[in-house]
């Protein structure tokens, strides 16, 4: 081996080093917490939209009656840094604190997963602001709803 190609092994390892640094330092970093509630709605435009009661197998009128669903929450969130910048069991009690002066089942009405997904995203948001935040709502871990609110836009991404 010539001493060009120790160098040339040299650098590369170097340049190499030095991304894997520049990586760890711009990492998106991010915990979640998941919990779950028992909850009750319904969607009232399924009683006689006839796109939703069709009178067939894709008939879904039944959903305009109040019903019973486990929803699932998952919440991921942003954290600035590696030593509990917000803490899991605290943030997870604080979220279904939010949920604790209703009766111990939910009633939310006509409200589907995507708009509880949005109600909760206020109420973190003005808790935890300028952070992005991920939330998943699903009824009994079966179908759901994962909306992103992200604080930068893709474009804006810093490129290494």
């Amino acid at each position: 081996m010539t001493n060009q190609s120790i160098d040339i092994t040299h650098s590369q390892l170097q340049v190499a080093a030095e991304t894997r640094t520049r990586i760890l330092q711009e990492a998106k970093r991010q915990i979640w917490v998941s919990f779950q509630r028992e909850g009750i709605h319904k969607y009232p435009a399924a009683l006689e939209d006839p796109k939703l009661a069709t009178n067939d197998e894709y008939d879904v009128s039944f959903l305009g009656y109040p019903h019973r669903h486990i929803f699932h929450f998952r919440v991921s969130i942003d954290v600035f840094h590696n030593n509990r910048d917000i803490e899991f069991i605290q943030f997870k009690r604080w979220l279904q604190g939010l949920y604790s002066n209703q009766d111990t089942v939910l009633s939310l009405d006509y409200k589907s997963c995507e708009m509880i997904a949005d109600d909760l995203y206020q109420e973190i948001a003005k808790r935890y602001p300028n952070r992005s935040i991920i939330i998943e709502v699903s009824e009994d871990g079966e179908n759901g709803c994962v909306i992103e609110y992200p604080i930068h836009k893709p474009y804006q991404s810093i490129k290494i």
